[in-house]
């Protein structure tokens, strides 16, 4: 998706030395779009001196990791802490070049019990590393970080396959760098799976480095088997990162612009035909038939959850904004999930860092959707929008967006569900409530040590803010 924003390169140099909050999104979003590909595991070779030794640490089996499943992990009425010791060495060749991605080996400890070595390293796209490095060169980020937070992955099974932590293999640290109220991934994931909508768990979370208090994180479930495992009664499917089953013609994709983003099942003879034939199908249809696709490879009241809980907390950076550009338009910011047993397909949200925002006002100066639902705009093509003209394609021109869009009664049924359940003000401002109180020292901690955490003045006028927008949404 590079192409889409090279024509913006001039614009990004001007505003690179604006200081406000505007541009930093602006250019955390230009270029976490140039670097669309589907997030890569990178395995390189342990980075320490032998004066930096990694403790190898043999497990008993009967430590509470190993016995425990995941939900001790992900519950909502803790605040956690998590401990990671990385050799000195190592520590300085991450923190000399975060944008590489690259896995060093460490210890991880939670409540006494400790796992040694495990693999961890800075993670993010292109986008979650501008303000954070040293390097002047936007497109290239590069350089030492500058930042005390950056989003981080440990890998439980580093050095064997088969390695699990509370029945998980990775755990990903979200900073919360650019969300002020720290709550937009938590509540968002909420409302989506308290909808139906099979979603990321998330929880807050301390993580100590080294002995020093790093901050608060999102701790987000990392979307693979173990994802598949909890949240659907036949796992085992394909999991598929930011790829349509169709194209913007409307037309299917060849099995290995499928397979390219496949983030499971990857050394088992892979397949594609469940999502290759959904594509197929979406194609052949029209646009009364593609209603009967829907409902026979998809969860009509799930799928239509999702579209009511998207465009209430307007994520706008998600599947239903299709950015264009040098010819072209994409979504992204969406995993796809096929049942192998019913043959359906489960689209599940992600990053839903900037969710919120443009419930108002359009805060973002990239993000914002023209369309209502279900609306089209320029007769289906690309059209300029925003304060900076950024071209994108209406959502509904998609021909699956399209039939999702056709089932209104069960869209506005499904909205009412929402507003006078999950997102009611009784709910939701209790939710809130507790989850602050559950942070809020955790919050000041942070900034006592780090000048550039959050103070806490900054997030309550945040979080006030945020039930704000709540509030309209509920109305609006």
């Amino acid at each position: 998706m590079h192409r889409i924003f090279i024509n913006l390169k001039v614009r990004i140099i001007e505003l690179s030395a604006m200081k406000t909050k505007i541009t930093r999104f602006l250019l955390f979003f230009l270029f976490l779009f140039s670097n669309c590909e589907p997030e890569p595991e990178i395995t390189v070779p342990v980075d320490h001196t032998p004066e930096d030794p990694v403790e190898i640490i043999v497990p008993t089996g009967d430590e509470q990791y190993l016995n425990t499943g995941s939900e001790y992990i992900f519950d909502q009425n803790k605040l956690l802490t998590f401990e990671l010791d990385i050799p000195p060495s190592a520590l300085a060749s991450i923190d000399a070049n975060p944008a590489a991605e690259k896995y060093v080996e460490g210890k991880l400890t939670f409540e006494g019990e400790s796992l040694s070595p495990v693999g961890i390293r800075y993670k993010g796209s292109i986008g979650a590393f501008v303000g954070c490095l040293s390097g002047t060169d936007w497109n290239d980020p590069s350089g030492f970080k500058t930042c005390t937070k950056l989003s981080m992955k440990v890998k439980i099974n580093w050095t064997d396959s088969g390695n699990k932590f509370y029945g998980l293999k990775k755990l990903q640290f979200h900073s919360q760098n650019l969300d002020p109220t720290q709550m937009h991934e938590r509540l968002g994931y909420w409302l989506f799976n308290a909808m139906g909508v099979p979603a990321p768990r998330c929880v807050h979370a301390r993580l100590i480095i080294n002995g020093e208090y790093s901050g608060l994180y999102a701790l987000t479930e990392q979307i693979d088997g173990r994802f598949a495992d909890y949240h659907f009664e036949n796992d085992g499917g394909n999991i598929y990162k930011e790829v349509w089953p169709v194209n913007q013609e409307g037309d299917p994709l060849s099995e290995s612009q499928y397979l390219h983003h496949l983030k499971t099942n990857e050394d088992e003879n892979p397949s594609a035909d469940i999502i290759r034939s959904f594509g197929e199908e979406i194609s052949e249809a029209d646009e009364v038939t593609i209603r009967n696709v829907i409902n026979n490879r998809m969860l009509l009241d799930e799928i239509i959850a999702y579209a009511v809980v998207d465009r209430t907390i307007r994520h706008d950076d998600g599947p239903f904004h299709w950015y264009c550009g040098g010819g072209y338009c994409e979504n992204h910011n969406y995993y796809w999930y096929e049942d192998p047993v019913e043959e359906t397909m489960h689209l599940i949200p992600w990053d839903l860092d900037n969710a919120f925002e443009n419930i108002i006002y359009n805060q973002n100066a990239v993000t914002p959707i023209a369309d209502d639902w279900g609306e089209t705009s320029a007769d289906c093509q690309p059209f300029p929008y925003g304060s900076f003209g950024f071209h994108q394609w209406s959502a509904s021109c998609d021909k699956l967006t399209a039939g999702w869009a056709s089932f209104s009664e069960e869209y506005e049924t499904l909205k009412t569900q929402l507003i006078e359940g999950p997102l009611s003000a009784a709910t939701v401002n209790q939710l809130l409530d507790t989850w602050s109180a559950q942070i809020e020292e955790a919050t000041i901690e942070a900034r006592q040590l780090h000048d550039d955490a959050i103070s806490l003045v900054e997030w309550e006028n945040a979080i006030t803010k945020l039930k704000n927008q709540l509030e309209y949404a509920r109305n609006h």
